[in-house]
């Protein structure tokens, strides 16, 4: 058969030079053999943009395009295919790198690559420079101005002397006696009483085991004449009360009894009678406490007056806890005192 017959499938018209296809024919043959420099098939380089590649290939097997056009067989840098095909990159100019991004120790952890170098080769390491221009602002006592921050330098300075000072008059309040407190025995007796008190009964071997109510009743002379002795006030459990129904009590109601009661104990023997000069002083002094505490609940009445008054102690063991084998009585123990004459200066309003 004839190779120019027109039932045959071969290409038309004289080949090129070197047995090459010519560049005229090759790209309106129908039913020819693609040529291996062809881009892409013409359906697929018009849903990219209704470019297609002429299909001819140049001397040396070069494929060669048309207007720009896009072709399959274009190579990155270096010979190597280009990954992306060529799809976005316009003749002479390099396309973005697919993983161009550089480490940056900064607010974000790397900036991404979204365009070609300076140089336009397409490669090569990237640098990317970013400077905080907006520090962060500066917090607490820093972002005073100097006058306030002076002043809170200052109250710092006068807090930490005052904790300085407070701890080393406790320090030599519960300390053996020495030098110092022999000497400046009243200025630390002044810090420290009342509010600071400070005793070992916390840390005592034996911790007191026992209550101790002080107690008190009055002889009152009536309006008529008469003659009458009241029941024993409990002012212990009084305080008691009004110490469990108050989130903040006085000191006065936690103390004031408790200690006076103390001060008495300590100036007077088992016998009640006074072992040294301090003795009459602890006397008055809870003569006045009761007489008050009486006056309060109005034991004498309308109309009457109170003339002397009887003070005792009433001492309770502290029950064991049940899992001991302990055994102590419950039964409350006395003390009496004798009774003590009331005058005007023991009274509200008397005592100077």
């Amino acid at each position: 058969m004839d190779a120019y017959d027109t039932g045959s499938h071969a290409r038309h018209g004289l080949d090129g030079p070197g047995g090459a296809p010519d560049p005229a024919g090759g790209a309106e043959s129908g039913g020819g053999p693609e040529p291996a420099g062809r881009a892409e098939p013409v359906g697929e380089a018009g849903a990219r943009g209704g470019s297609e590649s002429v299909g001819a290939a140049e001397p040396g097997g070069a494929p060669e395009t048309a207007g720009g056009a896009e072709s399959a067989g274009v190579t990155g840098p270096g010979g190597a295919p280009d990954p992306t095909g060529g799809a976005d990159r316009v003749a002479g100019v390099p396309g973005p790198r697919p993983e161009a991004s550089v480490p940056y120790e900064g607010p974000t952890a790397s900036v991404p690559y979204e365009g070609p170098t300076a140089g336009g080769a397409g490669s090569g390491p990237l640098t990317v420079v970013v400077t905080d221009t907006y520090p962060e602002p500066r917090g607490g006592v820093a972002a005073l101005s100097f006058r306030y921050r002076i002043a809170a330098a200052v109250a710092v300075a006068v807090v930490a002397v005052t904790v300085f000072v407070h701890i080393g008059m406790v320090f030599l309040h519960v300390a053996p006696s020495n030098t110092l407190t022999k000497e400046h025995g009243k200025a630390i007796d002044d810090w420290i009483y009342p509010e600071f008190e400070q005793n070992w009964k916390l840390f005592a071997p034996n911790p007191l085991q026992q209550n101790i109510a002080v107690q008190v009743r009055a002889e009152v002379k009536t309006a008529d004449g008469g003659v009458r002795t009241t029941g024993w006030y409990d002012l212990s459990a009084e305080d008691g009360r009004a110490i469990d129904a108050n989130p903040v009590p006085s000191h006065t109601q936690q103390n004031e009894l408790r200690r006076a009661w103390d001060f008495f104990v300590a100036t007077h023997d088992a016998s009640n009678r006074a072992t040294g000069t301090r003795g009459s002083l602890a006397e008055t002094y809870m003569r006045r406490i009761v007489a008050l505490r009486l006056g309060r609940d109005d034991a004498a009445g309308k109309g009457g007056t109170i003339t002397q008054v009887q003070v005792r102690s009433s001492t309770t063991n502290v029950p064991p806890p049940p899992w001991s084998t302990e055994r102590v009585t419950n039964q409350p123990m006395y003390r009496m005192l004798p009774w003590w004459p009331v005058t005007a200066a023991d009274t509200a309003g008397g005592a100077e």
